[in-house]
């Protein structure tokens, strides 16, 4: 019962006076180790909701949920098409206030991935795949780390810029699969993960922290 009541005395001022906030902006993603298809980034969007410790102390930390559109242009022999992938993220990040105008940002997240359509030149290119199909050579989770800046020109804006590389592999090893045959062409032959760089904009909500006497 001690215990309990200690968290909620520390977990109260902060909840308190909490940041919360909404950010939108630009993707512009790609992923590594593919030239053998040639691959070019594309660009997407991400829209989310952030939940963060006040920007008046030294160290602080910010967690976010995040839909996030990504993938990749692809070029294999004649076929060409792009790869979309719609992920929900969920990333925790410290943030080191330089001023209350500066943050710097590092940290992980994890990801889901909800959707893959794949548009080409060549609709043999795919195979013709179902959906579930196409589902099928990804794997669903995906993990990582990150970094970026944040400034806080006026009061409530949030305009930042971050980097985020992913640790898993997008699609799943289907050379040991039987039968499986040869891949569809915008799958790489070799490992790839997910690379994305974004720019984003937001406005946070709350109080700031009391001013000590």
């Amino acid at each position: 019962m001690k215990k309990m009541l200690a968290l909620l005395l520390f977990v109260y001022p902060t909840c308190l006076f909490a940041q919360i906030g909404l950010k939108a902006g630009i993707n512009f993603a790609n992923v590594t180790n593919a030239s053998s298809i040639n691959s070019s980034s594309r660009s997407g969007f991400h829209a989310g909701i952030f939940f963060g410790t006040p920007n008046t102390a030294i160290i602080g930390s910010k967690t976010e949920l995040q839909f996030s559109r990504q993938g990749y242009d692809y070029k294999s022999g004649i076929n060409t098409g792009t790869v979309n992938l719609d992920y929900i993220v969920l990333p925790q990040f410290m943030a080191i206030n330089i001023t209350k105008y500066f943050q710097i940002q590092l940290g992980g997240q994890m990801a889901f991935l909800l959707n893959a359509k794949v548009d080409s030149s060549n609709s043999m290119s795919t195979g013709n795949a179902s959906y579930d199909k196409i589902m099928s050579y990804y794997n669903r989770f995906d993990y990582g780390f990150g970094g970026g800046v944040e400034i806080h020109p006026v009061k409530g804006l949030i305009i930042g810029a971050r980097i985020n590389i992913s640790m898993n592999s997008l699609y799943k090893d289907y050379s040991s699969e039987p039968g499986s045959g040869a891949p569809p062409s915008f799958i790489p032959k070799v490992d790839v993960k997910n690379n994305l760089f974004q720019f984003f904009a937001g406005w946070t909500f709350g109080k700031k922290s009391p001013k000590k006497k």
